[in-house]
């Protein structure tokens, strides 16, 4: 799945990419003329499956400043890189069909290949980030004192619990140890907010009059916006993925999440968000189309707000279950190397 500057649209059988040539500011004045269907409640209709997948990076390179969208030639260049790159990880993929020897032998089973991932990037522009504040499109400084906690695909690194990072871990002798994601709490790019990633970039969108469910492909999580005037959370009854409540403004659905239980980070490897009040608008531009805009504020870990735009696409095709618990051997074979690895280095101690 690939084109860096493309429009996305999936059907059962077939992934559709329309590569623009160009920076194309008719179809963005007819997005802006555009008038969402209605639900039988009169509410816009945001309902759907929808991908969120993007190669636009989170933070912008320095080297752009404030500029906010590639012009025309770096689109271009872009392109012509990715399409460079994805011919090399095909001819590599193809020697070791041809030679199956070919890899050398390694502890390390490697991880994803070109396969699994999505990285289409979706809209009639490209921004140089998806931050758009602060204006320079880079995360603000941390607040002194807020925590960082790194996780990845690589050795574990150590640190104390609880673990607030969704990939890796910080030791095996408990489940505790490892990462959110791991432990099918939540996933690495589900949020909220959602921030695209490798693959599931995907979410369903149902709606009734006074309620809207968020329901996310990477570990199924459901989350329940209470619209109108509905009663909060008491700061006592904390969540995974926070308290949702929603309204209309205009035909953008705005929902603002409260209540974090704090065992999560805020953005980025940095904080716990506790104290996160984050607030989403779904806008529906396009009938393929909803802008997705998020923004984080968090006084206790960042010096500033941040807001992100992602633009989503409509699918045409279904989420299937994400059953992460159901047949989760990975975790079970991690603890259980561990036990082992420290029994033999036990018994080897003893001899």
């Amino acid at each position: 799945m690939r084109g860096l500057h493309s429009n996305l649209l999936l059907k059962p059988d077939l992934l559709y990419f329309q590569l623009y040539s160009d920076l194309a500011v008719s179809s963005i004045q007819a997005a802006d003329d555009y008038t969402p269907p209605r639900t039988e409640y009169g509410q816009p209709d945001l309902q759907g499956v929808w991908n969120f997948s993007s190669n636009t990076p989170m933070q912008r390179p320095e080297r752009f400043g404030t500029q906010e969208f590639l012009t025309f030639e770096e689109v271009q260049a872009a392109i012509a890189r990715q399409e460079s790159a994805a011919a090399r990880a095909d001819a590599a993929a193809a020697r070791l069909v041809v030679d199956p020897d070919a890899p050398p032998e390694t502890d390390n089973p490697g991880g994803y290949n070109d396969f699994w991932m999505e990285s289409a990037g979706i809209g009639d522009t490209v921004r140089t980030s998806l931050i758009v504040y602060p204006e320079n499109g880079r995360i603000p400084d941390r607040v002194e004192g807020a925590q960082r906690q790194f996780g990845g695909l690589g050795p574990d690194i150590p640190s104390t619990r609880p673990v607030r990072f969704v990939v890796g871990g910080i030791a095996k002798d408990g489940p505790e140890d490892r990462g959110l994601s791991e432990r099918c709490i939540v996933g690495f790019n589900s949020g909220p907010p959602f921030t695209p990633s490798l693959y599931n970039n995907n979410m369903q969108i149902f709606q009734n009059r006074d309620t809207a469910v968020i329901m996310t492909e990477m570990i199924h999580d459901a989350r329940i916006v209470r619209l109108g005037d509905k009663p909060e959370l008491t700061e006592d009854i904390t969540l995974w993925s926070g308290d949702s409540r929603g309204w209309w403004e205009g035909d953008t659905l705005v929902v603002e999440t409260k209540n974090f239980n704090g065992l999560r980070q805020t953005f980025s490897s940095t904080g716990s968000n506790e104290d996160m009040v984050l607030t989403e608008k779904f806008t529906r531009s396009a009938f393929d189309t909803v802008d997705y805009e998020f923004t984080i504020d968090d006084p206790s870990t960042f010096t500033d707000k941040i807001t992100a735009i992602v633009p989503m696409t409509k699918l045409a095709g279904q989420i299937y279950e994400y059953a992460c618990h159901e047949g989760n051997y990975g975790m079970f074979n991690i603890l259980r190397g561990k036990r082992m690895e420290d029994r033999r280095a036990t018994e080897s101690g003893g001899q």
